[in-house]
């Protein structure tokens, strides 16, 4: 069962969750796994706001090619930075799953081409740190995201 359901307080359905009305310039977060830690940087969108709102967070990871991702307690839609395709070093937020995806490579369904998402999800952010440290990161390990 998915652990975003336990979270959920009784009588405040997810679509009753608002962003924060202040708009934010870019912010800085920080993700550790393991024993490394990676900046990123955040776009002023709604979904990253609503990631700011809801930090610091821990999740256990998830692997699917050469991305991570992790379930998030943050609720909302697509948006219109909503892509299929992803670049490296991308942060994106997979609404329909509430999980934010980092990739550092190809995907299973990218094949020779671009890399692909599993879903249209927005984007919420970048970084520029060296990603080769998630090659060995297991599913299950424990990951915080803290602000800077």
């Amino acid at each position: 069962m998915p652990t975003n359901l336990l979270r959920r307080r009784a009588g405040n359905p997810p679509s009753s969750r608002k962003a924060p009305t202040q708009r934010l310039e870019s912010s800085q977060v920080k993700l550790i796994i393991g024993g490394f830690s990676i900046r990123a940087e955040l776009h002023p969108t709604p979904s990253a706001q609503r990631l700011l709102a809801a930090l610091p967070l821990y999740s256990n990871v998830e692997t699917w090619g050469e991305s991570i991702h992790f379930e998030i307690p943050v609720f909302g839609g697509r948006d219109r930075t909503a892509r299929l395709n992803a670049q490296i070093g991308g942060f994106y937020y997979w609404a329909e799953e509430q999980r934010l995806i980092l990739v550092y490579g190809p995907t299973p369904i990218s094949g020779n081409g671009p890399i692909r998402l599993p879903r249209p999800c927005n984007v919420i952010g970048h970084t520029d740190d060296d990603l080769s440290v998630l090659r060995d990161v297991h599913p299950g390990q424990k990951v915080a995201m803290q602000p800077l």
